[in-house]
C-alpha cells in the first residue's frame, strides 16, 4: 500500500477515490471525490441533496470526531401536521405509511440536505488537493455518461412493498427524472444502458467554481427554493441558508478489549454499542456462528436495542437521550441475563411493511494513517429532480414519527434518527478496523454481524461481509436466503417468526477494512457492485 486503500459499493467511485490517493490526495480528498461520484453513478442511493455521518480520524492533526450532517425538518414543519394521515408503521420501525404518501414521495418528503455542506467543510479544513480537482471526476461521469450496473438495475426495478412507493415511480415522478433514468416506454433503464446527466454536470461545475455556498445561499439555492415554492414543498431558501453541520465527538464503547469509536445520536452508533455490550456476556465463538442458539441470542440483543431506540433515541437537540444508561455495561448485563433465561423481548409495531435501503458507504485509509468512514444517503429518495439541476433530493421526512410527543416526532429544525454508524475500531490506540454499511434500519445489524465475524470468529474481511445475516427489529427474525433452513427451523421451533428474504445477500451491505499483521485489506459486500482497491 503505497498511497492507501478504499472500499465502497460503486466501482467507478472507488476508482475515483483510488486515483485521488495516487495523485497525492489524503483520505479526506479520496472520500469526498468518491462520494461526489457516487452521487452521479448511484443517484437513488446518495447525492449532494442527501445527508449522513462522516467519521474522521486524522492522527497527524490531532483530529478525531464526526461531522453530523443529518437531514433536518424544514422550518414549516409542524408536530401534528400529518397525525390524521397515519395508515401504519414499517415492521422494522424505520418509517410511517401516510395517506397520499406525502412523507415518502414528492416535495413534502424532503428534509434540508446536508451532504454537500459536509463534503465541502471537510475538504476545506482537512483536504490536500484543490476542491476543483475533487469535483472534476464527478463532472466527467455526469457529462460523459455511466453504464447502469446490476445492483442499480435491481434497485430501480423494486416494486412497492406493503405501502411504500415503487422505486420506478420515484425515478419517473418528475419529467426530469423520467428523461434521465427511464427508457422511452417509461420503464427504468437496465443493465448496460448509459445515463448522461448534463444538468448535473453543469451544477457540479458551478459548485467546483463557487464551492457549497451556491447550493445553500446562491443561484442553485434560488432555483431550489423556486421549485419547492411552486410545488408545495416545505423546504425554503431560509432553510438552506441556515443549515449547519454539527461536529460531534465519537461515542466510545468496548468489546472484548477492543475500543469502538462510532457516532452519537441521532445516528445509529448507540444501537451498535448497546448490542455489543449485551453480546459480550456470551461466548459466541463457543455457541458457534449462525447456529440456532447464536441466531436467538443475537436476535434478542437486536430487539432490545430496537426497543430502546424507539423509546429514547432522537435528535439530542430536541430529546434528552439517556446515552450513559443505554450504553452502561451493567444495564447490558441485565439484558443479557434475560436473553440467557429465554425471555423474549416484545417490539411493538402498528403495521409491518419493510423499509427502503437507499444509502451508501465509503471506508478509506491513506498512507499517513488518516481514516474516513462515511455513510451517506437520500433515505428513501423523494423522486424530485428540479428542472435544470440534475440531482434527486432526499425523502427523509418518512422516518419522522407523525405522532406528537415521541422521541422521533416531527419538529422544525429537528434531525431524523438514522441507523448510520460509520465506525473505527482500535486495539489500544491503534486503529485496526474501519467499517460501515448502507441498508436502512439494518445498517447497525449488518455492521454488528461483520464485526462479530472478524473479532469472535476470526474471519477475514471478505468472508465476514459475505456470511449469511439476520435482523430482528421487530418480533420477526429476518434472514437472508443463505441462512440454512436446518437452523431457522430450530429457531422457529423456539417460538420465533422467521421471514426469509429471497436474496442471497441482504440485510445491509457491509464494507470494511481490516489491519492484520501490519497490513490493511478490505472487502466490499457481494450484494452490491463494489470493490476494495489498494494503491
Amino acid at each position: 500500500m503505497k498511497h492507501g486503500i478504499i472500499c465502497a459499493p460503486q466501482p467507478e467511485a472507488v476508482d475515483v477515490g483510488a486515483m485521488t490517493l495516487r495523485a497525492g490526495g489524503n483520505a479526506v480528498d479520496a472520500a469526498i471525490a468518491c462520494a461526489l461520484t457516487q452521487g452521479v453513478v448511484d443517484p437513488m442511493m446518495c447525492g449532494i441533496a442527501g445527508f449522513g455521518s462522516m467519521h474522521l480520524y486524522l492522527p497527524g492533526r490531532g483530529v478525531h470526531g464526526l461531522i453530523d450532517f443529518h437531514g433536518k425538518a424544514p422550518a414549516a414543519t409542524r408536530p401534528d401536521m400529518w397525525e390524521h394521515l397515519i395508515e401504519g408503521e414499517t415492521r422494522d420501525g424505520f418509517g410511517f405509511i401516510l395517506k397520499g404518501r406525502v412523507n415518502d414521495l414528492g416535495y413534502q418528503a424532503i428534509t434540508v440536505p446536508g451532504s454537500l455542506k459536509a463534503y465541502h467543510e471537510a475538504h476545506s479544513k482537512f483536504g490536500r488537493l484543490p476542491w476543483a480537482d475533487i469535483v472534476a471526476p464527478a463532472i466527467a461521469h455526469a457529462r460523459n455518461g455511466w453504464v447502469v450496473r446490476p445492483h442499480v438495475t435491481y434497485w430501480w426495478s423494486q416494486e412497492a412493498q406493503l405501502g411504500r412507493t415503487d422505486n420506478a415511480d420515484r425515478l419517473r415522478f418528475t419529467s426530469s427524472g423520467r428523461t434521465l433514468y427511464c427508457r422511452p416506454d417509461g420503464s427504468p433503464k437496465r443493465i448496460g444502458d448509459t445515463v448522461r446527466n448534463p444538468d448535473l454536470a453543469a451544477t457540479l461545475e458551478t459548485l467546483a467554481r463557487d464551492g457549497a455556498d451556491s447550493f445553500y445561499n446562491g443561484a442553485i439555492a434560488a432555483a431550489i427554493a423556486d421549485d419547492m415554492r411552486a410545488n408545495g414543498g416545505l423546504l425554503s431558501a431560509a432553510d438552506l441558508r441556515d443549515y449547519r453541520t454539527i461536529w460531534r465527538d465519537p461515542l466510545w464503547g468496548s468489546y472484548r478489549g477492543k475500543r469502538i469509536a462510532t457516532n452519537n445520536p441521532p445516528g445509529g452508533g448507540i444501537m451498535l454499542v448497546q448490542m455489543l455490550n449485551m453480546l459480550e456476556n456470551f461466548d459466541l465463538a463457543a455457541i458457534g456462528h449462525n447456529t440456532p442458539e447464536y441466531v436467538r441470542v443475537v436476535a434478542e440483543a437486536m430487539k432490545r436495542a430496537t426497543i430502546d431506540k424507539d423509546a429514547f433515541v432522537g435528535d439530542p437537540a430536541f430529546v434528552d437521550v439517556p446515552i450513559s444508561r443505554l450504553t452502561d455495561k451493567a444495564y447490558a448485563a441485565a439484558q443479557a441475563a434475560e436473553i440467557r433465561a429465554g425471555i423474549k423481548a416484545n417490539v411493538a409495531r402498528l403495521q409491518s411493511p419493510p423499509v427502503s435501503e437507499d444509502t451508501t458507504h465509503i471506508s478509506v485509509v491513506d498512507i499517513d494513517g488518516n481514516i474516513v468512514s462515511m455513510t451517506h444517503t437520500l433515505g428513501m429518495p423523494s423522486g424530485v429532480v428540479t428542472p435544470g439541476l440534475g440531482f434527486m433530493y432526499n425523502g427523509a421526512m418518512a422516518v419522522f414519527d407523525p405522532r406528537p410527543g415521541r422521541a422521533g416526532s416531527l419538529a422544525p429544525g429537528k434531525g431524523r434518527f438514522s441507523s448510520l454508524c460509520p465506525s473505527i475500531l482500535f486495539d489500544g490506540n491503534a486503529p485496526f478496523m474501519v467499517i460501515g454499511a448502507p441498508g436502512g434500519t439494518n445498517i447497525a445489524m449488518g455492521v454488528l454481524q461483520a464485526m462479530l465475524n472478524m473479532i469472535d470468529h476470526g474471519m477475514p474481511p471478505t468472508e465476514a461481509v459475505s456470511a449469511a445475516r439476520l435482523s430482528a427489529t421487530s418480533n420477526t427474525i429476518d434472514v437472508t436466503n443463505r441462512m440454512s433452513r436446518l437452523v431457522t427451523d430450530e429457531v422457529g421451533a423456539m417460538g420465533y417468526m422467521i421471514a426469509r428474504s429471497p436474496m442471497s445477500y441482504a440485510i445491509a451491505a457491509v464494507h470494511a477494512l481490516l489491519k492484520r499483521d501490519g497490513r490493511w485489506t478490505g472487502a466490499a459486500d457481494p450484494g452490491h457492485d463494489g470493490m476494495a482497491v489498494s494503491v
